[in-house]
């Protein structure tokens, strides 16, 4: 290779490293290339990890034999880091070290390479060993090379210029592989900061123990899905393994929110939940005194007995209502008559109302448990999920995961929330959370307000969700398709 040719290897090898991010294909491509840019017949790459040196990649030419490179695990016990071991005492001084033959040499003990000779009929000669410093002066690995040749195919020694080129090549990856080290370093605080909300948000209450984590699994499941329908000429979408961590990870967030919605709206199982209490308390002492006035002679038979009738007629129907999933039209005509009855002392000088105006309220729920001031509340949890996020600071690879959190509340015909965004504003990946969403909230069995569904009730629903332009329709068939 003349210098011209090496010069051009060597910037190649500048950009390449720069554009790699996969540390088992860098790791390979720089020992592949630093031995042929010395005309080696054998390499090996060790990282340096507690206080060992770990083989990581081994390449002999000659011998067909290539291990590592795919990111197998090389089952060889590591080389202590002593100075006897030429690879070790290049990772302990920090130095390149160059044997013209380590038959002839006595500097370090090569007990090891000729070991490996008389088992596979090979003859190990000339050797380097160049330590990989990464930044801050860190050693991350070593770099070892054997047998150099000539033109003619003759062993030689390393040149050292040689060395200096394999010493920059080395020093170059030992930084892209900190920079990746770095990159996964923040990555994965990232992740756990993500894992530790979702523990947060799933613990305060009972009926959201997995909900996010479902949620999330949902995500991925429909990525992966649409994924698979793409390679089979069936979609024109494909997310790549960056997009769909952002999409889960998003999901893991999408209820960060809901940390600051009180727990007696979170968990409100009913439609009164410790009003029914006060209210049966409160009948119960009206028909005490309505006793007390008849025994007093100040009301009649007549006017006790429609009192009583009102009172069992007020009872009865709110038990009812109480825990009914939806209120049809007969119950709640009914119950909207009862909003009228009160007691009347004799003298009337004491009203009390059966029910009061917070409790008529909660009556008037036709379907769920929260009153409209509750279900504002609730929906609140969106725009503080988004003001959350908004102060946390992500990186390139996950900016966008806090704006699709935020989004998964919205409808394709804008009557969602918080922002009526609408059609081709609301995204994929913000369609997708909105589906694993409301799968995971009408398959739930941990819901304080409705029992779970069975799949064909749950996915008739989103069809029809989706028939009303509220959630994306190809989605729901993909959700569908997928579990």
């Amino acid at each position: 290779m003349n210098n011209n040719d090496r010069l051009q290897q060597i910037l190649d090898i500048g950009i390449a490293l720069t554009a790699q991010k996969d540390s088992n294909k860098l790791l390979g491509f720089i020992i592949e290339t630093a031995m042929d840019l010395t005309s080696s017949d054998a390499g090996t790459l060790y990282i340096l990890k507690d206080d060992t040196l770990v083989f990581r990649i081994m390449k002999t030419i000659s011998k067909g034999f290539n291990r590592g490179l795919d990111g197998e695990v090389i089952d060889i016990p590591p080389v202590p880091l002593k100075k006897e071991n030429i690879c070790s005492y290049a990772a302990i001084t920090k130095q390149a070290l160059n044997i013209e033959d380590v038959y002839e040499s006595d500097l370090f003990d090569f007990s090891g390479p000729k070991r490996y000779d008389q088992m596979n009929e090979y003859r190990t000669q000339s050797i380097v060993a160049i330590p990989m410093i990464g930044k801050d002066d860190e050693v991350i690995g070593v770099m070892q090379l054997i047998n150099a040749s000539d033109k003619e195919g003759n062993i030689r020694a390393f040149t050292e210029e040689e060395v200096h080129i394999i010493m920059s090549l080395a020093s170059q990856t030992a930084i892209a592989l900190s920079n990746m080290a770095y990159l996964e370093e923040i990555t994965e605080q990232m992740w756990s900061f993500t894992e530790a909300m979702t523990e947060a948000i799933d613990a305060r209450t009972p009926y959201n123990a997995s909900h996010t984590r479902n949620v999330a699994k949902y995500s991925g499941l429909l990525v992966d899905h649409i994924n698979k329908l793409q390679k089979e000429g069936k979609s024109d979408i494909c997310f790549s393994k960056e997009h769909k961590e952002q999409i889960v990870l998003a999901a893991f967030l999408h209820d960060i929110g809901k940390m600051i919605v009180p727990l007696e709206v979170m968990n409100k199982q009913t439609r009164l939940e410790s009003r029914l209490e006060i209210i049966d308390s409160r009948l119960e002492k009206i028909e005490l005194r309505c006793t007390i006035d008849k025994l007093e002679g100040t009301i009649s038979e007549e006017e006790y007995q429609l009192m009583m009738q009102r009172l069992a007629d007020t009872k009865e129907l709110i038990h009812t209502a109480n825990g009914a999933g939806f209120l049809q039209d007969e119950l709640f005509e009914s119950l909207q008559k009862t909003f009228d009855y009160c007691y009347i002392s004799p003298d009337k000088s004491e009203t009390i109302p059966f029910l009061e105006e917070e409790e008529k309220n909660c009556l008037m729920i036709r379907k769920g448990t929260l009153t409209s001031k509750e279900r504002e509340i609730m929906e609140s949890h969106v725009e503080m999920t988004e003001r959350i996020l908004s102060k946390v600071h992500f990186n390139r690879a996950f900016a966008q995961a806090p704006v699709w959190a935020a989004q998964h509340h919205e409808c394709i015909n804008g009557k969602g929330y918080p922002k009526k965004i609408s059609g081709d504003e609301l995204g994929i990946e913000a369609r997708i959370l909105a589906v694993a969403d409301i799968c995971d909230a009408l398959l739930a069995t941990d819901r304080p307000y409705k029992k779970p569904l069975p799949k064909e009730k749950a996915f008739a629903i989103m069809e029809d969700m989706a028939a009303n332009g509220n959630i994306d329709g190809t989605i729901v068939a993909y959700m569908k398709e997928c579990i």
